[in-house]
C-alpha cells in the first residue's frame, strides 16, 4: 500500500457526493469555504445513478408503451407495439450520464475538489481515505457526512441474480413475465407499476394492512385499484419466509391468513426499506451519538454532538428523500459559515410515482386532528377538471387542509396525474403562510391541472364553483 507521508489540511470536507453531499459542497463553496468532496462511487450517489432518476426514466418509458397499446377508447389504435428493452436501458443510461456529468461540471465550476476513495475517521479532525492500494490522511476544520443508505437485505432473501434489490430491478436485461415484490412501500410500488405497464405479472407481498402505508388510505386505494386492473396480485398482512432459486426463476414462500403459500416467478424484488451507511467509517470510536438503527443524532443545524461534525440525508432521522438531503445539505453548509439556518420539515413533500401519482406535504387531516388542530378540508376531484378529462386521466382528488380559525394552509394531499408537480404550490403556501383565500383569489390558467388547487381552496372556503356544495 502506498501511504501519503503527511496529512493534507482541508477546510470543509463532505463525505459522499449524492443529492445531499454535492449540494452541501456547492453551497459551502458559494459561501467562501474551500471544499473537498470524498466519494467512493459515482458522483450523484444512489439517487442519480441507481435510484430516483433511472426509476423515473423507466416509469416514463413504461407509460409510453402502455399508452401506445391502450388508447382505443379515444380512437387511437396501434398494432404490434413492441419494446426493445435494451434500447430502453440504453436511453435510461443516457439520462443518468447527462445528469451525473452535470454534477461534475457544477462541482468543478464551484472549485470543489473531488477525491476518490472511502473515508474512515481517525479522530474528530482527521480522516483516512483509502482508494485501492493508496491511502491518504486529511485533517479538516469541519466535515459533513452524507453517506446515504443501501437496501436492507433479508437473511432469507440474499441478493443474487434472481433475488433483486432496487438497483438490480432497474438494470434487468429483459422484461420479466412475472415478478414477486416483497414490500409494498413507494419503491416496490413504483417499480411494480412500471413493470406492470410493460406487461409483467406482478405479485406484491406486504406485511402491513395496506400497500403504501405512508400515504392516506384513500390515496393508496386508487393505486391498488389500478395495479389490479393491470393484473397485479396484492397480498397484505403477509410474511415472506424464503426463496428457492432455480436456473430460470424463483419460488417464493410466504405466509398469509395462517397458511403457507408458494408462488413462482422469474425474479423476486426485495424492497423492505433502506439501511443508513454509518457503519464501518469509525463514527463510534470518535464518540458520535446515534438515535437507533444506525441514524446519527443531529440538532436543527444538522450538527452532531461533536461541534465540527455534521450529518445529513438518509443517515439522520426523517424520511429517506433526496430533496430532504439537499435541503439539509444547504442548512449544514450555511451553519458552518455562521448563518442562523435551521431545518423546518413541515413543508417537505413526499411523492410516489405510481399510477396515479401520489403526493403529500404538511399535515394530513388525521395528523392535524391528532395534534388538536381544528381544520377545514377542501376536496376537489380530478373528474371535475377539464384538463384532466382531456388527458383521459381523471382518477384522483386533491385535498387542501386549512386551519379552521384563520384558513391558513397547513397541508395537502394529491392523488392524480401531475401530483408530483402540483404539490409544489401547496408546499410554497405552507412555507409562505398563505391562506385558502389567497389561493382561491389567485387566477389559475384554464384549462390546467393547477386549477384543481384553486377549486379545492374554494371548497375549503365553502364556495365551490365546479362541484356542488
Amino acid at each position: 500500500m502506498v501511504v501519503g507521508d503527511f496529512p493534507i489540511e482541508k477546510d470543509t470536507i463532505v463525505i459522499g457526493a449524492g443529492p445531499g453531499g454535492y449540494v452541501a459542497a456547492i453551497r459551502a463553496a458559494q459561501l467562501g469555504q474551500k471544499v473537498t468532496v470524498i466519494e467512493k462511487g459515482e458522483l450523484g450517489g444512489v439517487c442519480l445513478n441507481v435510484g430516483c432518476i433511472p426509476s423515473k426514466a423507466l416509469i416514463n418509458a413504461a407509460h409510453k408503451y402502455a399508452d401506445a397499446k391502450e388508447s382505443g377508447d379515444i380512437g387511437i389504435f396501434a398494432e404490434n407495439v413492441k419494446v426493445d428493452f435494451s434500447k430502453v436501458q440504453e436511453w435510461k443510461a443516457g439520462v443518468v450520464k447527462r445528469l451525473t456529468s452535470g454534477v461534475g461540471t457544477l462541482l468543478k465550476g464551484n472549485k470543489v475538489e473531488v477525491v476518490k476513495g472511502e473515508a474512515y475517521f481517525v479522530d474528530a479532525n482527521t480522516l483516512r481515505v483509502i482508494n485501492g492500494d493508496s491511502a491518504q490522511t486529511f485533517t479538516f476544520k469541519n466535515v459533513i457526512i452524507a453517506t446515504g443508505s443501501r437496501p436492507i437485505e433479508l437473511p432469507a432473501f440474499k441478493f443474487s441474480k434472481r433475488v433483486l434489490d432496487s438497483t438490480g430491478a432497474l438494470n434487468l436485461p429483459e422484461i420479466p413475465k412475472k415478478m414477486v415484490i416483497i414490500g409494498g412501500g413507494y419503491i416496490g410500488t413504483e417499480l411494480g407499476s412500471a413493470y406492470a405497464n410493460f406487461g409483467t405479472e406482478i405479485v406484491i407481498i406486504e406485511g402491513a394492512d395496506e400497500i403504501l402505508p405512508g400515504f392516506e388510505k384513500q390515496m393508496s386505494a386508487l393505486v391498488k385499484k389500478n395495479l389490479k386492473k393491470k393484473g397485479a396480485t396484492i397480498i397484505t398482512k403477509a410474511l415472506a419466509k424464503g426463496v428457492e432459486e432455480k436456473e430460470d426463476g424463483v419460488v417464493v414462500t410466504y405466509e398469509a391468513d395462517g397458511k403457507e403459500e408458494r408462488v413462482e416467478a422469474d425474479y423476486v424484488l426485495v424492497t423492505v426499506g433502506r439501511r443508513p451507511n454509518t457503519d464501518d467509517i469509525g463514527l463510534e470510536q470518535i464518540g458520535v451519538e446515534f438515535v437507533g438503527k444506525g441514524l446519527i443524532k443531529v440538532d436543527e443545524q444538522c450538527r452532531t454532538n461533536i461541534p465540527n461534525i455534521y450529518a445529513i440525508g438518509d443517515i439522520v432521522p426523517g424520511p429517506a428523500l433526496a430533496h430532504k438531503a439537499s435541503y439539509e445539505g444547504k442548512v449544514a453548509a450555511e451553519a458552518i459559515s455562521g448563518h442562523p439556518s435551521a431545518v423546518d420539515y413541515l413543508a417537505i413533500p413526499a411523492v410516489c410515482f405510481s399510477d396515479p401519482e401520489l403526493a403529500t406535504v404538511g399535515y394530513t387531516e388525521e395528523q392535524a386532528k391528532a395534534e388538536g388542530i381544528e381544520v377545514t378540508v377542501g376536496k376537489f376531484p380530478f373528474a371535475a377538471n377539464g384538463r384532466s378529462l382531456a388527458l383521459n386521466n381523471s382518477d384522483g382528488f386533491l385535498k387542501l387542509v386549512t386551519r379552521k380559525e384563520d384558513g391558513l394552509v397547513i397541508g395537502g394531499q394529491i392523488a392524480g396525474p401531475g401530483a408530483s408537480d402540483m404539490i409544489a404550490e401547496i408546499g410554497l403556501a405552507i412555507e409562505a403562510g398563505v391562506t385558502a383565500e389567497d389561493i382561491a383569489m389567485t387566477i389559475h390558467a384554464h384549462p390546467t391541472l393547477g386549477e384543481i388547487t384553486m377549486e379545492a381552496a374554494e371548497a375549503a372556503l365553502g364556495s365551490p364553483i365546479h362541484i356542488l356544495k
